[in-house]
């Protein structure tokens, strides 16, 4: 079950092959995540020191968290993979220049799972193509509704 897609990875990005990874969270964080307060849209996924790592997603704390805890809404999240899978995603991504994209956050097995794509960036030519390619796609919906309209 999906809890937050990022709908623009599709737009800027050419994703190739998908992954799912764990997530280290908080407790306050999951509480967020789980009432929907958690954003996708400016984050990435990075690799340090043989590790992966999601930047960038914007978890808004809850008013009724308690009172000890400081939420940091944007801190860097440590993503859990295996090593063979990590190192297969450093290799891909240093020598071709592909980008780790997160693509959606859902649950699984009652946990917090990131699925996110290996990707290349589209050039402006692409989305062009790509926006065209959808324009044409509902106009020939709409033309085959129409057409059936009119021979009933």
């Amino acid at each position: 079950m999906s809890i937050i897609e990022n709908r623009k990875a599709f737009h800027d990005f050419l994703i190739e092959e998908r992954f799912e990874a764990g997530l280290v969270l908080q407790g306050w964080e999951v509480k967020a995540i789980r009432e929907g307060r958690a954003q996708l849209k400016e984050s990435y996924v990075v690799i340090l020191e043989g590790e992966l790592w999601l930047l960038g997603m914007h978890i808004s704390p809850l008013h009724s968290a308690s009172t000890h805890v400081l939420p940091n809404s944007t801190r860097t999240r440590k993503l859990l993979l295996k090593a063979e899978e990590i190192s297969k995603l450093i290799g891909k991504v240093e020598q071709r220049g592909y980008a780790l994209v997160p693509i959606n956050l859902h649950y699984k097995n009652g946990r917090i799972k990131l699925e996110f794509g290996l990707g290349k960036g589209k050039k402006l030519h692409d989305k062009r193509d790509a926006a065209q390619e959808k324009d044409w796609a509902r106009e020939k919906e709409r033309l085959m509704k129409h057409d059936t309209r009119n021979r009933e």
